[in-house]
């Protein structure tokens, strides 16, 4: 996949020129904000960049409809392309403020292999003997420094929509970054009403109610959007965005169960998070929702008792980790799976999108589903 590693250093390099821009606007208001530049800086340098990935691709599958031109090279004007590489930068700035937030909310230690920015922020209050308690300084800290990213999102992707040589595409790309935004916002306080609320909840109604969170939390903003975006502006009709729609939303399904398997067995060397991370902060994915239909009432009990307990031990990680496995619940998520992208790969088929940018799709449904981090 040359192109997309190429595409990926170009992103990159975007990434890392806005933010040397921004690091001396930061440095004249005051010293003390050089936290925030390296901090960002280090998260923004991680990643497998999927979501600028998806962009570029759903751009290339109605640009390419007419032109076998090379990726990124000057077959289209130039002013386009520019466009596209500033919009999927601004969607990695996007995903980062996520993350920030999100490991707030699951008082997560590390990542992507370093310290969560709100345990950085703790850090710094400790190191510097500060008034005042270290922990809710580092939420605070961390809570600026997500809504400082969605902010510099918001400019990228400005500068990109208004750069575009068509208003009528760059309106219809506003309207899908409205969509995922506000998608993406309420799926996470879906997740974390899961979290507190699932003992109230009809017991049958927690598949459906853990599924509907990976659709609204990860899977539209993660892969249907970034397609749809890229594509509209392209100048994407109906049918095209309904067409990479039913290759997104199943993918994008198939994506966050494979992050929830990895957030429970996944190698910390590689995820770059503890071993089991999902199990203490107590997620009630899809994983656990089928297990739990499974295991016999006194594994049920035992599990619910468990899951969430933030000083959870190896052996008792290890212990729900068979627990899961034994449940037949593993399997049943691993052949979902296989399912959703099948389902995806299907409705690429069929669609009249360039060919170039089937292949590519294709690919990175294997890659986002096949990953071990």
């Amino acid at each position: 996949m040359a192109e997309s590693t190429r595409l990926v250093d170009v992103v990159q390099e975007r990434i890392d020129r806005f933010l040397e821009r921004q690091r001396p606007a930061l440095a004249g208001i005051a010293p003390d904000l050089d936290s925030f530049s390296l901090y960002s800086s280090d998260l923004l340098r991680g990643g497998k960049r999927f979501r600028a990935l998806f962009c570029y691709w759903g751009w290339q599958s109605i640009a390419g409809l007419d032109t076998g031109f090379d990726p990124l090279g000057e077959s289209r004007d130039e002013r386009e392309i520019d466009a596209v590489m500033t919009a999927s930068a601004g969607l990695e700035f996007f995903h980062a403020a996520a993350l920030v937030h999100d490991d707030i909310m699951d008082n997560s230690d590390t990542r992507r292999g370093l310290p969560a920015a709100h345990r950085r922020f703790e850090a710094l209050h400790r190191e510097g003997a500060w008034l005042g308690s270290p922990e809710a300084f580092g939420r605070s800290g961390a809570l600026l420094m997500g809504d400082l990213l969605l902010a510099w999102s918001d400019e990228l992707l400005s500068e990109a929509l208004d750069s575009l040589p068509s208003r009528e595409a760059a309106r219809s790309a506003r309207l899908e970054l409205n969509r995922m935004r506000t998608e993406v916002t309420v799926g996470q306080y879906l997740d974390i009403l899961e979290e507190n609320a699932w003992q109230t909840v009809d017991e049958l109604q927690l598949l459906p109610r853990a599924q509907r969170v990976i659709v609204y939390k990860s899977a539209k903003y993660s892969v249907e959007a970034p397609l749809t975006v890229g594509a509209a502006m392209a100048g994407a009709d109906r049918s095209a965005l309904e067409s990479l729609r039913h290759f997104g939303l199943p993918l994008g399904i198939a994506y966050q169960l494979r992050d929830d398997l990895l957030g429970v067995f996944g190698d910390p060397s590689v995820t770059g998070k503890p071993a089991g991370d999902d199990l203490r902060e107590g997620k009630r994915t899809v994983l656990v929702a089928t297990a739990r239909r499974a295991l016999p009432p006194g594994a049920v009990r035992l599990l619910d008792e468990l899951l969430g307990d933030p000083e959870l031990d190896d052996d008792q990680i290890s212990m729900l980790q068979a627990t899961l496995r034994d449940s037949g619940a593993v399997d049943a998520v691993e052949q979902t799976i296989t399912d959703q992208v099948e389902r995806a790969v299907h409705a690429l088929e069929r669609s009249g999108l360039a060919p170039s940018a089937r292949t590519q799709l294709t690919r990175l449904a294997e890659t986002v589903t096949r990953r071990a981090s």
